[in-house]
């Protein structure tokens, strides 16, 4: 009973204004400022006006009114007649809806949704148009924003996947790479000196030490190399590669530089670093087939904790190579950095160092970021933590010795589930004199560990079925503390709390494996 006295109350009081339906029509109207409604005639001239759409586009009414509604429409969509097709639309079809960039009366743009309804006498004729148009620009930045972080999401997942497809691919290449030049190496041995065998040999040595560089390449992208990250003064760095990077870009390409010698230093592998950049800069130059100038600069930049890179924040190094190319179109860009993509005709690229360098880049913490437009260049800038730290102690050298150690025959455990790589490894070894026993898998490995017969040295492959590198390193320290051991391998993010060992990457050459053998047999065994 009391709500419906407040109801008749609100209405004697409604009606009490001595208001008619059209006066308080427009007040309603006029009472909403989230929306711009207002109506137009036939021709599309504004002949009523609201404070919705002076909020929104700045006009009063009497600026306004009796002006057509095309002011209101960006130079592009009235010189493709979008206003004349608005207006047809509604009248043929009952309405016409879209969203688009509209122009305030200062010139500035918003996004609009708009909805253009055609007014109809009792005839059905149509005598003009009621507009609603609302300003959604905060919401379409908003969807942009988040399209953008789905994307990069997205493309952080298939770099991911990629990355852990090419290291597989790689770690299986590096395996048959190991075989095939340790079997070169000891044919080579034995083949003499026939001249015409040895350039074969020799030339089938070449073919394994490029595919050893493609794999390598591989596991960069895959963030699966062995970095030996050391304090490195970039422009330091870059200064000195200057007599090797001008003679690579040729004679058409003019190197300028910008190092400023107040950037800070980074935690880096100094080699793998100057691979990076020579690779960048002989992509600038492949990009500028009839010359031009090459720019490679260097800054400090400071990233705070949202920053559209998702990297952590703090100081970066940022490493630029900017060419003056014919650029990249958006699709090309996207897939630039996935490994085996090239724009280069066949033979000439592999499709590997960019996506190198981005492996690099995150491995190293960084980021490496391309901008291009085509017909306009490329920058690639290279993201690379500063390093605040502690000076790093270089290591001791090692003592001189005046005459070689004899070598002594060792009693060798190699461990391995490729067939091919184990009895690479043993022949290399037993080559060398010492006595090889080797087993398939990890615990073949241990049960002959478990009969007591004496070993000096085992060395293991990690990525195993069953029982992989590191857990058998662990099971052998508990049962022969004593035992020397090298973990052979191509991978160098092995799983958190795995075992410290001397390491032996994949492929290796003959001579490395005796090297790494007789380096570990020097090296005190420690408790563990």
């Amino acid at each position: 009973r009391n709500r419906q006295s407040c109801n008749r109350g609100e209405g004697r009081s409604w009606h009490g204004a001595g208001l008619s339906d059209d006066q308080r029509f427009r007040l309603l109207v006029n009472a909403v400022t989230d929306y711009a409604l207002y109506m137009l005639d036939v021709n599309g001239n504004v002949v009523s006006w609201n404070a919705g759409a002076e909020r929104f586009k700045g006009y009063t009414a009497p600026e306004i009114i009796g002006s057509h509604f095309s002011l209101f429409y960006t130079p592009e969509d009235n010189e493709a007649g979008i206003p004349a097709l608005a207006l047809k639309t509604s009248a043929e079809t009952g309405k016409f809806e879209t969203e688009g960039w509209r122009v305030r009366k200062d010139g500035s743009r918003f996004w609009a949704h708009v909805v253009i309804d055609p007014i109809r006498d009792v005839g059905g004729q149509v005598l003009g148009f009621a507009k609603i148009t609302r300003d959604i620009t905060e919401r379409r930045q908003a969807e942009k924003k988040l399209e953008q972080a789905r994307e990069t999401l997205f493309q952080a997942q298939k770099m991911d996947a990629l990355g852990q497809l090419t290291g597989g691919i790689a770690h299986d290449f590096n395996n048959l790479l190991t075989a095939i030049m340790g079997g070169l190496e000891l044919i080579q041995k034995r083949v003499g000196d026939d001249p015409r065998v040895a350039g074969l040999i020799e030339n089938a040595m070449s073919g394994a030490r490029r595919g050893a560089t493609l794999t390598q390449r591989m596991l960069a992208f895959a963030r699966r190399q062995d970095l030996k990250s050391e304090v490195v003064d970039v422009p330091a760095l870059v200064r000195g590669m200057f007599d090797l990077l001008d003679p690579s870009l040729g004679t058409s390409v003019l190197l300028t530089t910008q190092l400023p010698s107040t950037v800070g230093p980074v935690l880096a592998d100094r080699n793998q670093l100057e691979m990076a950049l020579l690779n960048l800069a002989v992509n600038a130059r492949d990009a500028m087939p009839s010359g031009g100038t090459i720019a490679v600069t260097l800054r400090e930049q400071r990233l705070d904790d949202a920053n559209i890179r998702n990297l952590a924040a703090g100081d970066y190094a940022v490493l630029s190579v900017i060419d003056q190319g014919h650029g990249m179109d958006a699709e090309t860009l996207r897939r630039a950095m996935e490994p085996f993509f090239t724009t280069k005709g066949a033979g000439k690229g592999t499709g590997l160092g960019l996506s190198m360098v981005h492996g690099l880049a995150q491995q190293l913490g960084g980021h490496l970021e391309l901008e291009s437009t085509p017909g306009e260049g490329t920058t690639a800038a290279l993201w690379i933590p500063l390093y605040h730290g502690p000076a790093l102690a270089a290591a001791a050298p090692l003592p001189a010795e005046t005459k070689p150690a004899a070598r002594r025959k060792l009693a060798i455990l190699v461990v391995d589930d490729d067939a091919l790589v184990l009895l690479n490894a043993a022949s290399m070894l037993e080559d060398a004199g010492h006595a090889v026993t080797t087993a398939y898998s990890g615990s073949e490995a241990m049960r002959f560990l478990d009969t007591g017969k004496p070993f000096d040295l085992m060395i293991t492959d990690h990525g195993m079925p069953g029982m992989n590198g590191s857990e058998l390193i662990r099971k052998t320290r508990a049962s022969r503390p004593g035992l020397r051991i090298v973990l052979a391998t191509a991978y160098a993010e092995l799983p958190a709390g795995a075992p410290v060992v001397p390491r032996l990457a994949k492929p290796y050459t003959y001579a490395q494996l005796q090297e790494s053998v007789a380096e570990v047999m020097k090296t005190p065994v420690t408790a563990p």
